[in-house]
């Protein structure tokens, strides 16, 4: 092979390279996933689950990824006791037979105007496909300890009714603002075992 061929097939590998994807793993201590809903037409306060796991993959060159995210619909909290355990109960999550939340992307748009990720959302067993307008999205080296970071911030509206919670509807408002401001990790590099 002479020099300028294997100068072009290095190149190329090295672009190769560059361009893998890149997994980051959710850390729920960065991540808060959070839901509101109009109450009597007037209040609109915001509940939170505290438990959130799942991935983003990121493609830098392309713009584009992907990302699965699971939620404990267990550990819904509301600020009130008798609340969870109504939101936990048949009429809502179902968490006894639908213990999590999850979304599934199929597309992860970094570029132009407006940023979105496309996937599938399953709540109580119901699963559509809904698209999440991302308002926020960057990636830095917080310190040392922690390593690279992807903080996104993404939100969508849905009906409760088409995922089977359509219970009360003269107290509480059929739209439901899902909120996830995620953070993630850059997972390590895999260890490459060399082969005797």
């Amino acid at each position: 092979m002479n020099r300028l061929a294997l100068l072009t097939v290095l190149a190329a590998c090295s672009v190769s390279a560059q361009a893998a994807p890149e997994t980051y793993v959710i850390d729920n201590s960065q991540t808060v996933a959070n839901f509101s809903i109009s109450m009597l037409g007037v209040s609109n306060k915001p509940h939170k689950f505290e438990k959130t796991s799942g991935k983003v993959v990121i493609d830098s060159v392309t713009q584009t990824g992907s990302a699965e995210v699971t939620i404990d619909a267990a550990s819904v909290n509301t600020g009130l006791g008798m609340l969870d355990s109504r939101m936990q109960s048949a009429d809502f999550f179902d968490t006894a037979n639908f213990p999590v939340i999850t979304f599934k992307s199929s597309k992860l748009s970094l570029g132009g105007e407006q940023m979105s990720l496309t996937g599938d959302l399953t709540i109580k067993g119901v699963t559509k496909s809904v698209t999440l307008n991302v308002t926020r999205f960057k990636c830095t080296s917080f310190s040392e300890y922690q390593g690279d970071t992807c903080i996104a911030n993404a939100s969508v509206t849905i009906k409760r009714s088409e995922f089977n919670m359509g219970k009360y509807m003269f107290l509480a408002g059929n739209d439901v603002s899902l909120n996830l401001v995620i953070g993630a990790v850059k997972a390590p590099a895999p260890v490459q075992v060399a082969s005797r």
